[in-house]
């Protein structure tokens, strides 16, 4: 595939050098030259200088000939003149923008991104991708990582397993027995910095981190027998006035009205924009990092401290300082892939990746195939794909147990005319049935072709 990406910048390197790795046709273009000489010396991309909009960079860089363009720049104008000029002027087929000012997105101003009007096929709003994350985390504590799939009704949840872990050393093909009516398969396991996909033989150990794909109704029981029942947060304190802090304050006050929400903002001017803004969050103004201040914010009674500023390191000393003076959970955003790591040795919980959970929605669009849904794990090391089978996928007619497709992938769960199944080893796969399937990077490109019309890979 032909790909143009307009912005080098976290989330456009993201993208280049996920969609390079698989063997794509990638042209990045910015503005900055900096940024392209880091690209292009680092991935093998090619890469332009030059505005993102303006129709002789694109042709330039090949739009002619492109299958998609991915226009991720600092400005909404920008990547929106992008996709204009892509449609208007190269026909390129799939049109992709990020869109930050949420006054564009307004349901008032549906009918902006018709075909008629700026031909955008798929609009990424990072802050209403992060404030649902951040959402989710807060309706299931004891989760670090949540996506949903199959109509919203199989979770696939990231737990980490501890000393209280009561399933600790027990082969995973014996937990059907001792659960039999556990609706939920365990895709992936993380230890010693290894992402891997389980066989039944495996056991889980302290520390690993696993991922499990469940029903919606029976998740919060799941995540039990793993030792996590912590109870959905009620008292929140968020750090943070942007975008997408306000965004979850106010989310928060519509969706769960029992909720107690403070919200900590530095500058004083925003602060009180806020203030007129929000219904009932009351808002602090002030350093997330002033012991007085989290104090003055009740923090030792909160369930729960939502870290939301643009700097990581003050995302994790304010959340550091909140669970010493007595908050029951962090949760901080991150936008550095090397600090995940390091924020779960210093014992924060849980972190969110902007940069991962706006790669997820963008490369649900890129790949092949009857795909719906592509949520990405352990920055890019596997994913979770919710794909429909055809009635030429090789996954289809024979119990799973005589296939012998499955290095690098696991089955986690079946939606099949609305009946969620949890597959075993004699489920028989038919046509049309939605699939949620965990597949290590490296076999992504395989699970593609089985979802694809043609089976000439097979």
């Amino acid at each position: 595939m032909r790909i143009l990406i307009c912005g080098a910048g976290q989330v456009g390197f993201g993208i280049a050098e996920r969609l390079a790795v698989e063997g794509n046709d990638v042209s990045v273009v910015d503005s900055s030259p900096r940024l392209i000489q880091s690209i292009t010396e680092t991935l093998d991309v090619r890469g332009l200088v030059g505005h993102g909009a303006h129709p002789d960079v694109l042709a330039r860089a090949g739009a002619d000939q492109a299958d998609m363009i991915i226009a991720v720049t600092l400005h909404d104008e920008v990547n929106m003149v992008a996709c204009q000029v892509a449609s208007s002027l190269f026909n390129i087929p799939t049109k992709i923008a990020r869109i930050r000012a949420q006054s564009y997105l307004a349901p008032e101003y549906g009918d902006l991104f018709s075909r008629e009007n700026l031909p955008i096929d798929v609009i990424i709003s990072p802050e209403v991708e992060v404030g649902e994350m951040v959402l989710r985390r807060l309706a299931l504590p004891g989760a670090f990582d949540t996506a949903d799939f199959a109509d919203e009704r199989v979770v696939v949840a990231g737990v980490t397993c501890d000393e209280n872990c009561p399933i600790v050393d027990t082969p995973l093909s014996q937990l059907t027995d001792l659960f039999p009516d556990l609706t939920a398969t365990i895709v992936a396991i993380y230890r010693n910095g290894q992402l891997f996909v389980p066989r039944g033989s495996d056991s889980l150990l302290v520390d690993d981190i696993a991922y499990l794909a469940a029903d919606v109704r029976h998740i919060a029981r799941t995540l039990s027998i793993f030792g996590h029942e912590e109870k959905a947060a009620t008292r929140v304190v968020i750090a943070g006035g942007g975008n997408i802090g306000v965004y979850v304050a106010r989310e928060l006050e519509q969706r769960q009205r029992s909720t107690r929400v403070k919200l900590i903002e530095s500058n004083r001017e925003r602060a009180i924009a806020i203030a007129e803004d929000l219904e009932r969050t009351i808002v602090l103004h002030g350093s997330a990092l002033d012991e007085e201040l989290l104090r003055e914010a009740d923090i030792g009674d909160a369930d729960t401290l939502v870290s939301l500023t643009n700097n990581d390191e003050v995302n994790i000393l304010s959340s550091l300082l909140a669970l010493r003076l007595g908050a029951g959970r962090a949760l901080c955003l991150v936008n550095n892939s090397g600090y995940p790591d390091l924020t779960r040795d210093l014992g924060i919980q849980a972190y969110i990746n902007p940069r991962q959970v706006t790669m997820s929605r963008i490369l649900q669009h890129v790949r092949r195939g009857r795909i719906r849904g592509v949520h990405s794990i352990q920055n890019g090391a596997a994913e979770i794909i919710e794909a429909e089978a055809l009635e030429t996928s090789p996954l289809v007619g024979k119990p799973l147990r005589e296939l012998d497709i499955f290095e690098g992938l696991r089955i986690g769960a079946i939606l099949r005319d609305k009946k969620l199944i949890i597959p075993r080893g004699s489920t028989v796969i038919e046509p049309r049935d939605r699939i949620v399937i965990c597949a290590l990077a490296d076999e992504v490109r395989r699970v593609e072709q089985m979802f694809r019309v043609s089976i000439e890979f097979f």
